[in-house]
């Protein structure tokens, strides 16, 4: 696998926003509609001459470092030719979405090489860029005769392109647009357009031969995420769990063999405009591959490299096996959950609200803690998506629920919706008024089951201000300090009630 050597000596540094962004010579004299690299617009054959191009097919070897913000770190090593004294460089097939201004080249072995200049070029060749280029000098149109078809080629000078509406002055008159069927024909491509990004440089060696360069940069147009795949067993006891990383490529530029890491962590970044890379996710189960990414510290963050060498195509979505854990145990949790406005809708005089006595739907949770057998290792964000067979073993997708990164030895809780057979009412029984801080109300919740097995329902209600309770049918805990929290066990087919009283001071 290639590795990278990092020589101490910089060419450049890693911040170059006060460079300007101008071009250097084509590569090559490229030809337009069969005509030569001579015209006006060229650059002199002495400076097109003089500069080297290297191209991805140079590359000893590439590295993609992808975060989760859309961002990602090229990191690549190319064997190059130089000349002893001035090189100017043209280092294709970099990204379109480069950042120049943290883009870093250096040689591989320390030789003393000097950065002059270092340019991004990002004005592409296209019909359009090509007849912008030419305005004020002198191209060729060329016309068929409608009716023997012979072509005729007559010089025009482009005086203004409006929106690809060229306007020509010929030698007896000015025209706007082309004619029918006609076309342009170009001197030479200007040297300031290029066919692909390129990354221009300019710099001293003492001694002409191949040279080893590391290039690195940042790039935006590259994202990952996560997504799990969990089947449940038919008992509901345990799950197995698969993990995929979804990265999309859209970065403008195509990396073959790469050494591939992720990321996982919230990276501080100066905010700035850019666009998100949307990403595509998995939707089903699928088995994993046995040879999953290797998982290190970073700083506070947690790297993901995948042991071996992959292609990240452009505008490609990719995926790769993060994890393969099996029976890993679960527990499944019933909770009816309230809402802490009802209590203050209630001090401040409201005698009856739509939520008060309607039904309450009961959510259903899975839970499972990330440690133990194929576990303990740090999750990154994403999307689990739950899976259950049904008689005939067909799997089927029961819900789906985000988690955040999640360390080792932590719990992972996903709610997968709501119970069809279980919900409940929760109702004001009786509210006083002891003081204009202090009041006294009274509730009775009502669970009802209609599953032919009995439920344990968990009744969360989020009480405001102080609180103590007075009376209640059934034991509470305090999980928070504005919680108050009950296990009731409902039968089948049956129902089962919680009455409570509690004291709020404000």
């Amino acid at each position: 696998m290639f590795r990278f050597r990092f020589s101490r000596r910089w060419l450049g540094l890693s911040g170059l926003s006060g460079l300007s962004l101008c071009a250097v010579a084509y590569a090559a004299g490229a030809s337009v509609d069969g005509v030569g690299s001579s015209g006006s617009a060229g650059e002199s054959a002495a400076a097109v001459a003089q500069e080297t191009v290297s191209q991805a097919s140079d590359r000893q070897g590439v590295a993609v470092t992808i975060y989760n913000d859309g961002l990602a770190l090229v990191r690549e090593q190319r064997q190059v030719p130089l000349r002893q004294g001035l090189n100017q460089l043209a280092l294709r097939d970099v990204a379109a979405q480069i950042m120049p201004q943290t883009v870093s080249l250096r040689s591989a072995t320390g030789a003393p090489l000097t950065l002059l200049e270092q340019n991004f070029d990002f004005d592409l060749l296209s019909g359009q860029s090509l007849l912008e280029k030419y305005v004020g000098q002198s191209i060729t149109v060329i016309r068929a005769n409608p009716a023997t078809g012979q072509e005729h080629s007559e010089p025009a000078k482009v005086l203004a392109n409006n929106g690809g509406q060229p306007v020509l002055q010929y030698a007896d008159r000015i025209e706007t647009g082309l004619p029918k069927d006609g076309r342009m024909a170009f001197g030479a491509v200007p040297a300031n357009l290029r066919d692909r990004p390129t990354l221009s440089v300019t710099l001293q060696a003492p001694q002409a031969g191949a040279q080893p360069l590391d290039l690195s940069y940042l790039t935006s147009g590259m994202g990952w995420a996560a997504d799990y795949v969990a089947t449940l067993a038919a008992d509901e006891k345990t799950l197995d769990l698969a993990g995929w990383v979804t990265l999309t490529n859209e970065s403008g530029a195509r990396y073959d063999n790469a050494t591939l890491q992720l990321v996982a962590g919230d990276v501080a970044r100066v905010q700035q405009q850019r666009d998100r890379v949307m990403l595509k996710t998995a939707t089903a189960p699928m088995a994993l591959a046995s040879e999953a990414m290797q998982q290190e510290e970073l700083f506070e963050y947690h790297l993901y490299t995948l042991p071996r060498p992959t292609t990240i195509a452009q505008n490609q979505s990719k995926q790769v096996a993060l994890l393969s854990a099996s029976q890993v145990p679960v527990q499944k949790e019933y909770r009816l959950q309230g809402a802490e406005h009802w209590y203050h809708l209630l001090t401040h005089g409201r005698d009856s609200l739509p939520e008060l006595g309607d039904k309450r739907k009961v959510s259903v949770f899975v839970e499972f803690d990330n440690k133990g057998g194929d576990m303990g290792m740090p999750l990154p964000r994403g999307v689990v998506r739950v899976y259950k067979a049904d008689r005939k073993g067909q799997a089927l997708f029961v819900g789906e629920d985000r988690i955040d990164h999640t360390a080792r030895n932590e719990t992972v809780r996903l709610k997968l919706g709501e119970a069809f057979d279980l919900n409940g009412t929760w109702k004001n029984t009786d509210r006083q008024k002891i003081s204009e801080r202090v009041h006294e109300m009274s509730f009775t919740v009502e669970l009802r089951n209609a599953k032919s097995e009995p439920a344990t329902v968990k009744i969360v209600e989020p009480i405001p201000g102080d609180w103590s309770m007075l009376k209640e049918s059934h034991p509470h805990t305090k999980p928070a300090a504005n919680l108050a929290q009950w296990e009731l066990q409902v039968p089948a087919e049956g129902k089962a009630q919680l009455h409570y009283t509690v004291r709020v001071q404000y």
